[in-house]
């Protein structure tokens, strides 16, 4: 074992995770800076617990601009009752809080992107501080995660709640069921172009059943897609048993990203005009976007092509775009 995990996080809750009741406190990480030398980053945190049973490890703003998730937690935080729950159910609406406070993608303290700073240190700098305590507190703590995520500023989804595939067939069905049970109005079988340092491989890799979601994007949250993602939390703690009731399973349209082909990157830079809205149905090479040069008029367009036949499941936000962006994700209906 290294030196640094023998180290103890600098994290301090203010709450007893093994306290009855409910539970409003705070994740307290010392953070000294120029108008505060004693700071703390303070991460609010909600843990409700009711005898034995099985825990959930409920997550938002892993990204700072992502909106659904931390409005779902904070509602919840402030109405689940003790009596309805059988287990435990720890609440943590702004995983990385400085993000979310500055309503960015990644931290402005140290611009740590959490969902690729795991395992993190706890001597690290803020963000894999944050996610060390994640990792060797709060993830061994659970039986299932679920972390909302969204398209944030620079992209827009279909609403869906996802899972990965998994090389344990036991545990990716479990994640599936809860996936069904959120019953977002899409369900995906979801790809990841990089997994390295994410908060979903970590919890994974522990075994536990990890569900995530990407409901709309462009930095905010609508009416719908926050009604999503407050159903389908209640929905989920339902179907594993941990609140009372039945979970109000509707239909869902499952997807499925195959491979890479799946995402499409822009290969020069300028104004983007979409050709084809989410929802839509495409076929290899059809042209889906076009992006114009924009230092002067009268030059050639850049054409963009899909590379699969599919459904448009996720594009750019905003109308610029640089060279390397994802400007298309599409996926396969099951």
């Amino acid at each position: 074992m290294s030196d640094t995990a023998l180290r103890p996080s600098p994290i301090s809750p203010t709450v007893d995770f093994s306290a009855e009741g409910i539970q409003h406190g705070f994740l307290r990480l010392p953070y000294s800076r120029d108008d505060s030398a004693w700071g703390s980053v303070m991460i609010p945190i909600t843990v409700v617990k009711n005898g034995e049973g099985p825990t959930a490890l409920l997550t938002g703003g892993n990204h700072g601009d992502e909106y659904e998730g931390p409005i779902a937690l904070f509602d919840l935080a402030r109405t689940l009752k003790t009596e309805d729950v059988s287990g435990r159910v720890i609440i943590i609406p702004a995983m990385n809080y400085p993000a979310f406070v500055a309503g960015t993608r990644t931290s402005p303290i140290d611009k740590g992107n959490m969902n690729r700073s795991f395992p993190g240190r706890p001597d690290g700098t803020v963000t894999p501080k944050i996610a060390d305590y994640f990792q060797r507190v709060l993830l061994p703590l659970a039986d299932i995660v679920l972390d909302f995520h969204s398209g944030g500023k620079t992209l827009d989804f279909l609403p869906f709640c996802a899972a990965h595939i998994l090389p344990n067939k036991a545990q990716e069905q479990k994640s599936f069921d809860l996936v069904e049970a959120f019953s977002a109005p899409y369900s995906m079988k979801m790809l990841e172009i990089d997994a390295v340092g994410m908060y979903d491989t970590a919890a994974e890799e522990m075994g536990k059943v990890f569900i995530t979601t990407e409901l709309g994007g462009g930095g905010t949250a609508t009416a719908k897609t926050a009604g999503i993602a407050k159903r389908g939390v209640i929905n989920v703690l339902r179907q594993a048993g941990i609140v009372k009731g039945k979970a109000a399973v509707s239909s869902t349209q499952w997807l499925d990203m195959p491979d890479g082909d799946c995402f499409v990157f822009a290969e020069e830079g300028g104004l983007i005009e979409p050709l084809v809205d989410l929802g839509d149905t495409v076929v290899d090479g059809q042209m889906i976007a076009r992006i114009y040069p924009v230092g002067r008029t009268g030059v050639a367009s850049c054409e963009v092509h899909a590379k699969m036949d599919g459904m448009l499941c996720a594009r750019h936000f905003s109308g610029l775009v640089k060279a390397g962006d994802c400007i298309a994700v599409l996926a396969v209906a099951v």
